[in-house]
């Protein structure tokens, strides 16, 4: 049965069946092999839907689709310029910090390199950057999107994990990996522009001028204050006891439309008519395919597979820095071909349980998974981010893959450090506790 199951499945992805089908299908072909009755996947898929912390999906959306909407990127970018705008590479250093700003407010990746690519690609190119090097940053920028909280694949991962995973202890273990790998983002834009004169001869205009005065930096941080305030809000929130992550979902949607309607005023009907239809069709797809990863989880755990992987890890080393190794370039090929979100639910049930095996805190292995996955938004032949990136610059993928070699090779620094650090990641939930 697990054998049908996986050859299935494979030979689905190979045809072009979509994750979601293709997890069901396989699923039910294995349950046909062995006897079960199909009455049982739609239970499965109805049980695994039926979830209150689930909702916090549909409800972060919205919000993040509510403040890309109400035209917060230019207010954060204008911040993010004031604060680093003068460095060497300052511009592109900007990016990586609007995009960390704008990630704790959307959950996504591929909203973040959206919303503020189309304004900082052009803006890098006409200070002296590089077209490719500028969509690079772009999209090495936007996985910051999953990793700072409120994060979506998180939310994933503590529903398909398939133990008791606290969402906000996931979202507050995302900071730290985040900040580190947002400042080694920003450590490497700076050395490749000082060693090869990117943006070396800035020329500001009088508005940039003035916006990097100590003046200026106040005006946007008075204008960026309020969007930035709620990841603060939903964080608080939920540390502080007042609302669940669920709840803390709802807040931020109520928050989003608040300053979109009553204190921005960019909202007309029209507008919130397209916010409400994009958030459907996103929150449609995630729902399909954790339905029928519900399936797929449940059918793994009646034939033992978790199991039979522990077996098959232990048989190779007991040791967690080889098991974290072999999982690290696991993760890193599973990346490549898949979704960061169908890859959480397939691999989440089966190596999750196999890393409490090896002592390895949940917490830390989501944030470790996700990590991972998060490189594959910038790898061939499935990479998002570099798909929205090289369509908002005009250039094919191909053009921006020697320009990204460095940037990959600190993003396997820093899964390195979070992998084998686990203080990095735990350090934060455990003092909140």
């Amino acid at each position: 049965m697990p054998a049908l199951l996986f050859i299935s499945l494979f030979v689905m992805f190979i045809i072009g069946v979509p994750v979601a089908f293709s997890m069901g299908l396989a699923s039910m072909l294995a349950m046909m092999q062995d006897g079960t009755s199909l009455q049982v996947a739609i239970q499965r898929i109805f049980s695994s839907l039926n979830s209150f912390p689930l909702m916090a999906i549909p409800f972060f959306i919205l919000a993040g689709s509510l403040m890309e909407y109400s035209g917060i990127s230019q207010r954060l970018i204008n911040l993010a310029n004031s604060l680093v705008g003068k460095i060497t590479g300052g511009l592109g250093m900007v990016t990586v910090l609007t995009a960390m700003f704008f990630a704790s407010i959307s959950g996504s990746s591929a909203a973040t390199v959206a919303a503020i690519g189309s304004i900082l690609i052009p803006a890098m190119v006409r200070r002296g950057f590089p077209k490719s090097f500028s969509t690079s940053v772009q999209a090495v920028s936007g996985e910051l999107g999953v990793i700072i909280p409120p994060s979506i694949p998180m939310i994933i991962f503590a529903l398909s994990a398939g133990m008791s995973i606290s969402i906000g202890e996931l979202f507050m273990a995302g900071i730290i990996p985040g900040l580190l790998i947002a400042i080694s983002l920003m450590l490497t834009i700076f050395i490749i522009s000082k060693v090869k004169g990117y943006g070396s001869e800035i020329v500001l205009t009088e508005e940039e001028k003035e916006l990097m005065t100590a003046k200026g930096r106040i005006r946007a941080l008075k204008e960026a204050i309020l969007p930035l305030l709620m990841p603060v809000i939903i964080l608080g929130g939920i540390y502080g006891g007042v609302f669940t992550p669920t709840e803390a979902a709802a807040v931020a949607v109520g928050y989003a439309l608040i300053l979109g309607v009553f204190i921005y005023r960019t909202f007309s009907f029209s507008k919130i008519m397209d916010v409400l239809k994009n958030s459907v069709l996103s929150t449609s797809i995630i729902m399909f395919i954790i339905g029928n990863a519900g399936l797929f989880g449940w059918v793994l755990t009646s034939q033992r597979v978790p199991y039979q992987v522990a077996e098959w890890f232990i048989a190779l080393s007991d040791n967690p820095f080889v098991f974290l190794l072999l999982v690290n370039l696991i993760l890193l090929g599973v990346g490549m071909f898949l979704e960061t979100g169908a890859a959480i639910v397939i691999m989440a049930p089966i190596l999750t349980p196999v890393a409490v095996l090896f002592g390895i805190d949940p917490v830390h292995f989501g944030i470790i998974m996700i990590v991972n996955l998060a490189v594959g938004m910038l790898t061939p032949p499935i990479g998002v981010n570099l798909f929205v990136a090289s369509q908002i610059a005009g250039l094919r993928i191909e053009h921006l893959l020697k320009p990204l070699i460095p940037f990959y090779i600190v993003l396997l620094i820093n899964i390195a450090l979070i992998s084998y650090l686990p203080q990095l990641t735990l350090w934060l939930p455990n003092i909140l506790k």
